[in-house]
């Protein structure tokens, strides 16, 4: 859809929402999970099976979204399990899902804003699934769980340095001269990104870009000792080359940083996917927005792409995109960004929205597919144009028309929607470890 089809009308037909009420399949509450993730072996020929959210704070969604993967592990032989979370945080679950030996890190896990996206009651649910589930595979067969973003520079620089000081001692003496002018500022990444575009100073980007050289170059020698343990420190120097970047180019513009950030979040995917070797498959957990193909949004009308357009590029019709949406109920959510989590009300959909147009089709839950674009619910949906609602870490209700809409085509966007009428806040974990589980367990303070 060309980039000036945001000045068409947005309509919401009579004639779309009899094709949303006659092709929807009404889902079971997601924690009856064996039934409900049997909807969902359609999918389970791809490659890649990316699931969003509308909010990052929506229980339903993320309940939903482990029914789905426990589904595609156990009956379609998915590997991968990738998040819109830091790789170092994720490693930490790694780790205790494939009952490895905890390794050592620089400081507790989740604590960066917003704490309540991974540490919550939902996930920690799913997670010790996983674990008890890998128990009873061999190593090389155990289902992995691993982060996609860029956020973690000082837990990043720190991992690096520590698998340096274990397998090369010199190597590591020479990573930290490269990294010694990045590292005062590992706390407080933007501040860097400020003191290179704006004051100066010189950037950090050919002693990152030398260090993660410097790790592919002695690959064999690396690999031949612990290839895990390699690929976890090169992830974490591909990360600290990201992040120097990303913070500098974020003073350049909106657009620029987003395509940065999702980028990377595709080539660990990609990575991963090598990394695990032939039959690999991988789920992934983002927002919608990072999970439908941009080039059908009003975002990538304005230049930005993301891992859902990325992957549907690289892998056709082995990747699988879908959707969540929800009408009202409550959501996790600050008002702003690195304020506290409130539990906040979600308004009702508006009425030029495709939320609104499954509401009007009447299921509390539901499944609506359109993969092979074919049949007349693909075409009533390419015929339309709508707003869609995207809600993050932070939720404006008194601004949602500016602040939470925006333009899509959802037939090109997605090739199914996981329909929820009314939601509730996700669950956020208290601090500490619960009586009985075992040292590794990820989410302890």
């Amino acid at each position: 859809m060309p980039r000036d089809a945001t000045v068409h009308q947005r309509h919401i037909t009579p004639e779309l929402v009899a094709a949303l009420a006659r092709h929807a399949e009404p889902l079971p509450p997601p924690e009856e999970g064996e039934a409900f993730g049997a909807f969902f072996d359609r999918f389970g020929d791809a490659r890649v099976v990316l699931l969003g959210e509308a909010t990052h704070g929506t229980s339903e969604f993320y309940r939903a979204r482990a029914a789905i993967t426990q589904r595609l592990i156990e009956r379609h032989g998915f590997t991968i399990i990738a998040v819109e979370a830091d790789w170092p945080d994720a490693a930490r679950i790694d780790d205790y899902v494939r009952h490895h030996a905890a390794r050592p890190w620089r400081g507790p896990a989740f604590t960066r804003f917003p704490t309540w996206m991974w540490r919550k009651a939902e996930v920690a649910a799913f997670v010790d699934w996983l674990r008890g589930h890998n128990k009873g595979h061999a190593g090389a067969d155990r289902v992995s769980f691993h982060g996609l973003d860029i956020y973690s520079l000082g837990e990043s620089i720190h991992a690096v340095l520590t698998y340096l000081d274990r397998v090369n001692p010199e190597a590591a003496t020479a990573a930290r001269r490269r990294y010694a002018r990045l590292t005062p500022w590992q706390d407080q990444p933007a501040a860097y990104g400020s003191a290179v575009v704006v004051h100066g100073r010189d950037s950090c980007e050919d002693a990152v870009v030398a260090q993660l050289r410097e790790l592919l170059v002695h690959r064999l020698d690396y690999m031949r000792n612990d290839g895990e343990a390699w690929f976890d420190a090169v992830q974490n120097a591909r990360v600290v080359r990201a992040a120097e970047s990303y913070y500098r180019v974020m003073y350049q513009g909106s657009t620029e940083s987003w395509n940065l950030r999702d980028r990377h979040m595709f080539s660990t995917l990609q990575a991963l996917l090598a990394h695990r070797g032939d039959g690999a498959k991988a789920v992934v957990w983002a927002h919608n927005s990072h999970v439908g193909n941009a080039a059908a949004t009003a975002m990538g009308w304005d230049g930005q792409f993301n891992i859902g357009e990325l992957c549907r590029m690289a892998h056709g019709d082995e990747a699988v995109l879908i959707g969540f949406g929800t009408d009202t109920g409550t959501v996790a959510a600050a008002s702003d960004w690195d304020l506290p989590m409130e539990v906040k009300t979600v308004r009702p959909a508006r009425p030029d929205s495709y939320e609104h147009a499954f509401l009007r089709a009447g299921h509390d839950r539901a499944l609506t597919e359109w993969r092979n674009r074919k049949g007349p619910l693909a075409r009533i949906l390419q015929a339309s144009l709508a707003r869609e609602r995207a809600i993050g870490v932070v939720y404006r209700p008194e601004t949602e028309l500016q602040s939470h809409y925006f333009d899509a085509s959802l037939a090109e966007q997605f090739d199914a929607w996981v329909w929820f009428a009314r939601t509730a806040a996700v669950t956020p974990l208290e601090g500490g470890r619960p009586h009985g589980a075992p040292e590794t367990w990820p989410f302890g303070l």
